[in-house]
């Protein structure tokens, strides 16, 4: 149902959020009192959330007489942490908070409590169970992402051959969305067979090269695909592919850019990456909550784009803005 919704309302909001990124778009400068606002990503050590910041400040900037407070966990496993994180922010009294969830069910209680003690949330990037009366939840359209991603696996495989899908972590709302939609897209494809679906990766490089090893044992021969639904998941599947000799022939689609990916595009060991906006998460999350606390309704639900670069379309502006985002250094 929610990936029905997340759809539906992306098609409503697509002519405004697909191809604009935020320096495209005017804010009104914030006039009322100082506002305090944590924002808080899974983790802190991927590009990804560095990009999420830089948005976040930028729209601070714009708005003036808004600061910021950039608080996460390291790892985006540490579920614990992050809630510990949310805790401290409600001990603050800060105005108002933007998270992103590490765990879908496990911020519940935490979200709860902020909004109980009058500090509203919006979610981004990754949802969150249903219960706490969020201002909004501002994200990529991942159900969407993973579709595009198995249209990209079809036309790299030319529709045929066994593929594996390497997963992230349970309880990921937003790679598990993206991981239903690459399976649900794949479906189309009658010659197309999904010989791995339920195996993941973890939280790093590491221990996705390590899990994608132990498959390309088992599949390796006679595998045409793999898809992986994160940057650290992708990152160990190209070292994996790279170290068995099998990049290229095995066609690999990513979710997420890093540099070593981008060089893969490049050298054809990488068919595709979807990419997200990051800054354009980071920048709507702040404006929609402070939106929020000046008392205008936002959407339930607003989407931030969803794309994809091949090694065609790769050199494209719009292209590159996404494949290397500005960061916070």
């Amino acid at each position: 149902m929610f990936q029905n919704f997340c759809r539906i309302v992306f098609l409503l909001t697509c002519l405004i959020s697909v191809g604009c990124s935020s320096g495209e778009q005017t804010v009104q400068p914030y006039t009322g009192k100082p506002l305090k606002l944590a924002v808080i990503p899974k983790g802190t050590s991927h590009e990804f959330w560095k990009s999420v910041h830089f948005g976040a400040e930028k729209a601070a900037r714009e708005l003036g007489n808004v600061e910021i407070v950039w608080r996460g966990p390291v790892v985006e496993s540490d579920t614990g942490s992050q809630i510990d994180v949310v805790k401290n922010m409600i001990t603050l009294g800060v105005d108002g908070i933007v998270l992103a969830p590490n765990q879908k069910g496990g911020l519940v209680d935490a979200v709860e409590e902020s909004i109980d003690e009058g500090i509203p949330v919006v979610i981004f990037d990754s949802g969150l169970d249903e219960g706490p009366a969020i201002a909004s939840y501002v994200a990529t359209d991942n159900y969407k992402g993973g579709n595009l991603a198995a249209q990209e696996m079809a036309r790299a495989i030319d529709k045929k051959g066994n593929v594996i899908l390497l997963r992230y972590l349970a309880g990921s709302e937003s790679t598990e969305q993206r991981e239903n939609g690459f399976l649900d897209g794949l479906k189309e494809y009658s010659k197309i067979k999904v010989v791995s679906s339920d195996q993941r990766g973890g939280d790093n490089a590491t221990t996705s090269k390590e899990k994608v090893d132990q498959l390309l044992q088992l599949f390796g021969e006679d595998l045409a695909g793999i898809f992986a639904v994160c940057e650290p998941n992708a990152n160990g599947t190209l070292e994996a592919l790279r170290n068995a000799g099998l990049n290229g022939k095995v066609k690999f689609i990513a979710f997420d850019p890093s540099d070593a990916l981008i060089e893969a595009l490049k050298d054809g060991s990488c068919s595709g990456i979807v990419l997200q906006d990051p800054v354009e998460m980071g920048y709507r999350g702040v404006l929609t909550l402070v939106d929020h606390i000046n008392g205008k309704t936002a959407e339930p639900f607003i989407s931030t784009g969803e794309y994809v670069a091949t090694p065609d379309n790769m050199d494209d502006a719009r292209i590159q803005e996404l494949l290397k985002p500005s960061i916070v250094e």
